[in-house]
């Protein structure tokens, strides 16, 4: 099976391809029910009516998310204020920047941008550490890098979901090279 590649997506009729749908059902039925439901709620009565930003909002009020943690890249850091600006009118916001605490690329022998000066690594597993002591509800990323999304992701205590993708090539939008006839 391979639902890229699928040009019927029998699925959406309710077709079970997999023939494990009990098994599915059951985990839903083993763990909190909450978020899918809240989920479907957000998707039926704002479809195509509000943003990314206003259906995370809409989404942690209705879990009754009361701390909020931004994860975001310095290379985003104007964008990231202004959500932490939003935010904060409806959450107690937290944030942290990939560069928290300072740790320089040779403690780990790591690559550089530039070899001829000094500079911090990115430290995902310290801003899930940070937020994990503040105890947030829900932690969003703002243009983490590839693999250092996959760490902040394995380490947050809280969930997490992403508010923005880093492409610097495509102003963070990685589809735009789907889209593109050019790219």
């Amino acid at each position: 099976m391979n639902c890229a590649l699928c040009s019927k997506k029998d699925c959406l009729s309710g077709k079970d391809c997999l023939e494990n749908k009990q098994e599915i059902k059951n985990l839903y039925q083993e763990h909190e029910i909450s978020v899918i439901k809240t989920a479907a709620r957000i998707e039926a009565e704002y479809y195509m009516k509000k943003t990314r930003i206003e259906e995370t909002i809409l989404f942690s009020m209705k879990m009754n998310y009361k701390k909020i943690g931004l994860a975001f890249c310095v290379g985003l850091e104007k964008e990231s204020k202004e959500i932490y600006n939003i935010f904060r009118e409806y959450f107690k916001v937290y944030s942290a920047c990939c560069k928290i605490c300072g740790i320089d690329k040779t403690e780990f022998e790591l690559e550089k941008i530039d070899k001829k000066r000094e500079e911090a690594m990115c430290n995902p597993m310290g801003q899930a550490s940070f937020f994990n002591e503040k105890k947030t509800d829900l932690n969003i990323i703002i243009g983490l890098c590839i693999g250092h999304d996959i760490l902040f992701t394995e380490y947050s205590n809280a969930p997490v979901t992403t508010l923005a993708v880093k492409d610097r090539i495509l102003a963070h939008n990685p589809l735009g090279a789907i889209y593109s006839n050019y790219y």
